[in-house]
């Protein structure tokens, strides 16, 4: 019933909606509380060297970087990097993600496993999210061989290399926005009707990262009914 770009939209196709959807989601809710100022007033810099130095971080560097919501924690040089629309801004969205950033480095810092395996991952991940899709094509224009099938489950694997990596991002997202989310009530950063703002923000960007790791099944499982389907030729 389903066959080339049939069963390639059945497996993408919804997750591809669900991506769409939660991008616009983070959009929408940042533009809206990014023009809401937070209780303290306090720039998103600011917020973050709090979190870090109530929490032993003082070694870890805050810098300003280029791009929209372009922000993330470099455990390799121990830098906190954040976008314009956050370094400098005392919005509700601005004191959300700047605090769930500092999360990651807190996590660094309490050795939190899920954070240690994904940055163990990524070499492997970067060899497989671009050479697994290039190996499976390979084999699958062979696959009429029995070696050809061999490099197509080849490239099934290196792939799924990415779906690991994108499941074991949820644990890590998920735990830095609590990290955030507590912290920010706890110091009185943000006060309590500040929370609704905060968590639309964060829950909208976990979003991104649900929709990433069903994209990444979804396209393994793609791969393996293709050729299961070339098997029973």
């Amino acid at each position: 019933m389903f066959g080339g770009y049939g069963l390639y939209f059945l497996f993408s196709l919804p997750a591809l909606l669900l991506g769409l959807w939660a991008q616009a989601k983070v959009k929408s809710a940042f533009a809206k509380y990014s023009k809401v100022r937070s209780y303290t007033g306090l720039s998103g810099a600011d917020v973050a060297r709090r979190m870090l130095d109530q929490n032993g971080l003082q070694n870890v560097q805050i810098e300003h970087t280029k791009g929209m919501l372009s922000d993330h924690y470099d455990p390799r040089t121990r830098t906190l990097r954040l976008s314009g629309d956050v370094y400098q801004s005392n919005s509700l969205a601005a004191a959300g993600v700047a605090a769930h950033e500092a999360g990651h480095a807190i996590q660094h810092k309490d050795s939190y496993m899920p954070l240690q395996f994904r940055s163990f991952m990524v070499p492997t991940v970067q060899i497989g999210s671009w050479l697994g899709p290039i190996v499976f094509m390979i084999g699958l224009l062979f696959s009429s061989s029995d070696l050809g099938l061999n490099i197509a489950w080849l490239g099934v694997a290196l792939f799924s290399a990415t779906a690991v990596f994108a499941v074991i991002t949820l644990p890590v997202e998920l735990n830095a926005t609590k990290r955030a989310k507590e912290w920010l009530i706890d110091s009185g950063v943000i006060s309590m009707t500040d929370r609704q703002g905060v968590n639309s923000v964060l829950d909208a960007a976990a979003l991104t990262y649900v929709a990433g790791a069903i994209q990444a099944i979804t396209t393994v499982l793609y791969y393996v009914f293709l050729l299961l389907g070339r098997r029973r030729r």
